[in-house]
């Protein structure tokens, strides 16, 4: 019988096809269906690699390798392939390594940004029958994005192209996820990021006491129909109390619908009598309502909705929330179409929410497989930026089948990765 031997420790640069691997990390940290198994492909290798560890466990009595024989050719047969690779061979290797690896990091974002709206729906179900329950899983999930975002890291936002969910979890996760983002922004400390994550996510929990007909608001409204809309903002705070959240998590929910300068509701309050947090949840609620309407033909590019916002929210808003929103965002948000200063088309994937200005970008080349699409990091070439923001169906037609912008825009977070040269 064979003997079963112990796993072993193995570099990531030294994996191979065969090798039985263990990732010993969470489910969520890694895009694979098992966090146990056999390495099939060189694709799945460069997903490993691109996980940011420097080793990994295997177990060689599992493999399709000799424990002798694998532990040689992991130090030979690399430096043999290097002496033999062209040039030419070297960038193509490097650009599929960067793509799976690029590729890994959007599955996982998916996966995490699935899993909250999975949880967040969960918590709405639970209002009703078990306030106070509820109340416990809303703070467990907030303390989830917390723990995420705190820390030193850069932090990118990400678009995402499949984004599950229903609207209503879809849209409280945006939230939370770009609010919290511009709570690191202005340097909350861990219990304020606290209440602003719960009441983000919680904000619009009031909708659950309104009919489904006027949980969103339409210009067609009667009067007394706008009225009923409005009550979803006191129906929120009093299941908070239900819930039993914290004070700076209800007045997030009591006030993410005023304005700083007044004209919101319910209270009409202005800038200086609502929290920081509130102010910044008033925003972004009503940035990814233009991304993201009730009606999605209505909806506005990333760009378009930006743009509005400085244009019509310089009264509305508080002015250093506003230009902080901007920054961190960029000029052209993750999921902007636009046209390059060469000509070529591309979509806005990510940006680094502190050096925006030079986001990466799926670029729309004829000659290359979708699947193998050039990802390019502005930041690295400084001869190449954006000309200028386009609607969707101003693409060409092949260039809009090839970059596939989504009808609804998602986000997510990742910490920052530095750029790749495949990625240039």
């Amino acid at each position: 019988m064979k003997d079963v031997l112990p796993p072993s420790l193995i570099e990531v640069q030294k994996l191979r096809v065969g090798m039985f691997i263990h990732l010993d990390v969470g489910w969520m940290a890694h895009p694979f269906p098992l966090s146990s198994f056999k390495i099939s492909s060189a694709d799945q290798i460069a997903t490993i690699r691109g996980l940011g560890k420097a080793s990994i466990r295997w177990s060689p009595d599992k493999s399709d390798l000799d424990p002798v024989d694998a532990t040689v050719a992991v130090v030979e047969a690399p430096a043999a392939e290097v002496r033999a690779e062209t040039p030419q061979a070297a960038q193509v290797r490097r650009h599929r390594e960067a793509l799976a690896a690029s590729r890994a990091r959007l599955t996982l974002c998916e996966r995490q940004f699935a899993e909250a709206t999975r949880a967040c729906r969960q918590v709405t179900e639970l209002v009703p029958s078990q306030p106070e329950r509820a109340g416990e899983q809303a703070e467990a999930l907030g303390r989830t994005f917390v723990d995420k975002m705190l820390g030193d890291q850069e932090m990118c936002i990400r678009l995402l192209t499949d984004a599950a969910g229903d609207k209503a979890s879809h849209h409280a996760v945006n939230v939370t996820v770009i609010s919290l983002l511009m709570g690191r922004t202005f340097g909350l400390s861990e219990s304020e990021m606290m209440d602003l994550g719960v009441g983000s996510l919680m904000h619009d929990i009031g909708k659950i006491e309104l009919p489904e007909r006027v949980r969103h608001r339409e210009e067609h409204f009667t009067a007394a129909e706008n009225q009923f809309y409005q009550e979803h903002v006191a129906h929120g705070v009093t299941l908070s109390r239900k819930m039993g959240l914290q004070p700076g998590a209800a007045l997030v929910i009591a006030q993410h619908h005023e304005q700083a300068d007044g004209s919101g509701f319910p209270l009409k309050l202005n800038s200086d009598r609502m929290t920081t947090a509130a102010r910044i949840v008033s925003l972004v609620n009503r940035y990814d309502n233009m991304c993201n309407p009730h009606v999605p033909s209505r909806a506005l590019t990333p760009h378009e909705a930006l743009s509005l916002l400085f244009a019509q929210g310089k009264n509305r808003y508080d002015t250093a929330i506003l230009g902080a929103f901007i920054r961190m965002m960029g000029v052209y948000p993750p999921g902007s179409t636009v046209q390059l200063t060469d000509d070529r088309y591309a979509l806005v994937m990510s940006v680094n929410s502190t050096r925006p200005l030079k986001p990466t970008v799926l670029v729309h080349d004829p000659k290359v497989p979708r699947d193998d699409a050039l990802l390019l990091n502005l930041e690295r070439d400084p001869r190449l930026g954006i000309r200028r923001s386009l609607k969707p169906q101003q693409l060409p037609s092949e260039t809009l089948s090839y970059l596939s912008p989504r009808p609804r825009i998602a986000y997510y977070f990742e910490p920052n990765h530095e750029p790749e040269d495949a990625l240039s």
